[in-house]
């Protein structure tokens, strides 16, 4: 391996809370997010990706608070996304914090911003979110709105016009296998990796360590983002006494956190472990 893995826990934000669907839908409160990125830190992740998943349902963009206070604790590098729309709107998420942002609605909807922000903010700055459904024919469709709007775009094809448009960095997230714990999409994630010259983030499906090293050999994924295996393993192993009511479906925190059997958690120090032991270069700090 030629370079370096990074992994990257993901941490759907509704409101105040942490959440977790399968295939973008059923979201349910895991949890409060600080407790979760705090975590993430000690235990050796690279970076964090915060996405408000409801955002561009409600025409808002309320992550920069959270941003804010995480920044202040957590020396790790942030991508926000979820609600940015304007230029006005990438300036806010810096200044709470973040490294970088995440856009796709916005992209979809004017692929002429994501050149505005990068020649204004750099392109490592920017990062395209793709979340691709497949479909029949067995080709690719981007959505928008957390996976809830289709756009007829074609996701491999629009992630080769994002980075010729400037993006720094792409996230392709597949709806088909997020939250299953079924793997990831494999040739979705090489499909796309292999047409584009910047750095491809893997998100949707993994279920267990043996799938974060098949999407990075033969995915060619530069980075995985986490959330089921990692979001799991945290509730599994600490209590929380944190008061959830009237904010949302609770039902699994109230269960004691069963009921995923499908997938197998791990601590990020556990992936890394693995992926070095398999040949893959990451950074590990024990």
């Amino acid at each position: 391996m030629r370079h370096t893995i990074r992994i990257i826990p993901r941490l759907d934000i509704k409101g105040p809370n942490l959440v977790k669907g399968v295939h973008l839908e059923g979201l349910r409160v895991l949890g409060k997010p600080d407790r979760f990125a705090s975590y993430y830190c000690a235990g050796g992740a690279d970076e964090l990706i915060y996405a408000d998943v409801v955002a561009s349902l409600y025409g808002r963009n309320s992550l920069n608070d959270i941003i804010k206070k995480t920044s202040e604790n957590i020396f790790l590098p942030l991508t926000v996304g979820g609600g940015i729309r304007t230029i006005e709107d990438i300036r806010n998420a810096l200044l709470a914090g973040a490294d970088r942002v995440s856009i796709n609605t916005a992209a979809i909807n004017n692929p002429g911003f994501i050149t505005e922000a990068s020649r204004r903010f750099g392109a490592s700055t920017i990062t395209v979110s793709i979340e691709a459904i497949k479909i029949d024919d067995g080709s690719y469709e981007a959505c928008t709105d957390n996976g809830r709007e289709r756009t007829g775009v074609d996701a491999i094809e629009w992630s080769i016009k994002a980075a010729e448009l400037g993006a720094g960095q792409i996230v392709v997230t597949s709806i088909n296998r997020e939250g299953s714990g079924k793997g990831f999409d494999i040739e979705l994630t090489k499909k796309i990796s292999e047409n584009v010259s910047i750095p491809v983030v893997a998100h949707g499906g993994a279920g267990s360590v043996k799938d974060v090293l098949d999407v990075v050999v033969k995915g060619k994924a530069d980075a995985v983002c986490l959330s089921s295996m990692t979001h799991y393993e945290f509730i599994e192993n600490n209590e929380f006494s944190d008061d959830f009511s009237s904010e949302g479906n609770v039902e699994y925190i109230k269960g004691g956190g069963n009921g995923f059997s499908k997938i197998q958690t791990a601590t990020i120090g556990e992936i890394k472990n693995y992926l070095i032991q398999n040949g893959v270069s990451c950074r590990h700090y024990d």
